[in-house]
């Protein structure tokens, strides 16, 4: 079974399909601690909109199922790896 079907498994039907490029908003609150401007701190990522600059399905040429598979650009300076539940297309 490739990470595809794995993947397509595993979303609700009538779900929309985050894609590299899609403009979202984290949903959910999700803290990170390497936030640029408050590192070592703890920051929430909730209603904070960035841009998916890659999603990760595969490494080297193989299949992977990554944890936290959608990477998104928040500023030039901050990206972080999320989960697609997290995330809203705007």
């Amino acid at each position: 079974m490739t990470v595809e079907m794995l993947m397509e498994q595993q979303k609700p039907s009538g779900d929309v399909v985050i894609k590299v490029g899609d403009r979202i908003r984290v949903k959910e609150s999700v803290v990170v601690y390497h936030h640029p401007e408050h590192r070592g701190e703890a920051f929430d990522l909730k209603d904070t909109e960035g841009e998916v600059v890659n999603i990760a399905t595969e490494w080297k040429g193989r299949p992977v199922s990554a944890n936290l598979p959608i990477l998104v650009q928040f500023s030039k300076k901050f990206k972080a790896h999320l989960r697609e539940n997290e995330l809203e297309v705007i």
